[in-house]
């Protein structure tokens, strides 16, 4: 059974910080690509930065030079570093895995339809 816990998530003034955690448990860490997507009310769910096996990432315009995606393959956990963050940050964050290896574009690793393991998510609010 595949399961992915979110974690880190809370409230920060604009241009805080805060990292994101989120632990796997019942698949291979490591083998496939990662993802962080975030959903504000009343909007879509996007990708916000992705991970792939060999250590390839990539991020959404929007907050590249500010989001920071890793994976500790060793305890399995994938995390987001948020810095200088906005108001327009401001979503509920999902993990996502895919359950199958293969590759992905960069673009391809920020849709939605690539990835088939949530998370419960972690709400974040900047003021």
């Amino acid at each position: 059974h595949v399961q992915l816990v979110e974690s880190g998530g809370g409230s920060v003034q604009a241009g805080g910080s805060l990292r994101l955690s989120c632990s796997a448990s019942g698949y291979t860490f490591g083998t496939s690509c990662m993802a962080w997507f975030r959903q504000a009310p009343g909007k879509e769910r996007g990708g916000v930065a992705a991970i792939d096996s060999d250590g390839s990432t990539s991020y959404a315009d929007s907050v590249k030079g500010r989001f920071t995606i890793s994976r500790d393959n060793a305890k399995n956990t994938l995390y987001l570093q948020m810095n200088s963050l906005k108001p327009e940050d401001t979503a509920m964050y999902y993990c996502a895995a895919r359950d199958s290896a293969g590759y992905l574009s960069p673009l391809e690793r920020l849709e939605r339809r690539n990835y088939n393991v949530w998370g419960q998510g972690t709400q974040v609010t900047v003021s």
